[in-house]
């Protein structure tokens, strides 16, 4: 990744880039190539962020080749055929900004940003980097030991293995098992002639959803992503696969590793993005977990002091979901503890929750979402995913409506779907033997 020096003038602007009433709606072309561009012109701080999503990512990945998509991405930003890793560095960095590439599950991103003066140039440089990246062989033996080293140090912190360990039993053969780092299996086998391949397969202009947001002119903005983007060929590339759908299984791990604490995580399959109940699961987990108020926090932390750590999480992801309950625990509270969170499991699953913890739920989580969206750079990132989950640019209202709409009765009902079948991961540090 590179991280570019930042100017601090920038760095204050982007976070005091606009919510979103203000800005106009986003405009949105497909280009004869296929390629959708989005642009959202934002006149209320001067800097622009974009985000390049292509579809690739651990979703079209196989457990021996693990990590590929994140693995190309590291190197492509080691520099293109016209500039250097440095030389893209000190470019970016003169327009008080940053780039950089990772994968993910259902995409990979190559995201910039900048002082909108600059959107011209950094439009350049992003469609450069991913149009034509070096790819350079000598790089890759680099690349792959630091990539190594991350996924060591993952796998050293009990919290983020826990974690692994959970999505790895929840998921099975779906690939929503595999880390998008990789594995330490997988890596080795990755050389440079398949990330070359996995380039020419998956960046393809119909698999790519281009978005900008900040105060720029729209019109100029899709004229130029036409000019940078609107050339390359289309077709070719593999066809997208029909991963299994994950069972549900209740499974109880226990794992021992050096640590100061335990970590319980249990977690069950949950709805995708696009499911009719996915608004009431996410009341759902924000009941559970949601910040201090949160029950899990309020019960287990605060008045049995039995938990450091209590949350829940439920993502949106356009494939099969998980709604995942984390605690972190003394190890001499780690059983009452776990025995905590399944009668808080219980509890909603057998009791409507009041109108007054349905009201501070639903504001909670409406809250922390116009949050995360207030950046230029999260917007660009939002308007992107939600073009490639297929749900749309206008998903932010309609998803607040939904939420709105959620009733004590469905959280009930959404509690006792989801929480059926827990499969629970307990890593703790080694007992004395």
């Amino acid at each position: 990744m590179i991280r570019a020096g930042t100017l601090a003038l920038a760095a204050a602007l982007l976070l005091l880039a606009a919510a979103p009433a203000p800005a106009q709606a986003p405009r949105i072309e497909r280009l004869d190539n296929g390629m959708t561009v989005i642009v959202r012109e934002n006149p209320l701080a001067p800097v622009v962020a974009l985000s390049l999503l292509v579809r690739v990512g651990t979703t079209w990945e196989r457990p021996e080749q693990a990590g590929i998509s994140n693995f190309m991405h590291a190197l492509m930003v080691k520099g293109t055929t016209k500039r250097s890793g440095a030389q893209l560095a000190e470019e970016i960095a003169a327009m008080g900004g940053k780039i950089s590439a990772a994968g993910d599950s259902d995409f990979s991103e190559i995201k910039s940003s900048a002082l909108a003066r600059f959107w011209r140039p950094l439009l350049g440089l992003t469609a450069e980097l991913a149009t034509s990246p070096q790819l350079a062989a000598g790089e890759v033996a680099g690349e792959r030991d630091w990539l190594l080293s991350r996924i060591q140090r993952r796998r050293d912190n009990p919290r983020a293995r826990a974690f692994d360990e959970l999505y790895a039993a929840l998921y099975g053969a779906h690939p929503y098992a595999l880390p998008s780092l990789g594995t330490a299996a997988a890596l080795p086998r990755i050389d440079h002639a398949a990330l070359v391949q996995h380039y020419r397969t998956y960046y393809r202009p119909e698999r790519m959803i281009l978005s900008v947001s900040g105060q720029v002119p729209g019109d100029e903005v899709l004229a130029e992503a036409r000019k940078l983007f609107g050339g390359l060929p289309r077709g070719g590339g593999a066809a997208d696969p029909t991963p299994p759908t994950p069972p549900p299984s209740a499974r109880r791990l226990v794992i021992e590793q050096p640590a100061q604490q335990t970590q319980i995580v249990a977690g069950s399959l949950a709805p995708s993005l696009d499911h009719p109940d996915h608004a009431a699961v996410k009341v759902l987990s924000t009941v559970l977990g949601g910040g201090m108020a949160g029950r899990l926090f309020a019960e287990l932390r605060d008045r049995r002091g039995l938990a450091y750590a209590a949350t829940s999480f439920y993502e949106p992801v356009p494939g099969p979901g998980a709604l995942v309950l984390y605690l972190g625990t003394a190890p001499e509270n780690a059983a009452k503890a776990e025995d905590g969170l399944r009668q808080e499991i219980q509890r909603i699953r057998t009791e409507r929750v009041s109108d007054s913890e349905l009201a501070r739920a639903k504001n909670y989580l409406l809250g922390r979402y116009e949050m995360d969206r207030a950046t230029n750079e999260r917007q660009a990132w939002y308007l992107g995913f939600y073009t490639l989950a297929g749900v749309g640019a206008d998903h932010p209202a309609r998803y607040r409506r939904a939420v709105e709409a959620v009733t004590g009765v469905d959280v009930l009902r959404a509690a006792q779907t989801y929480l059926a079948t827990i499969t629970t991961v307990v890593l703790e540090p080694p007992k004395p033997r």
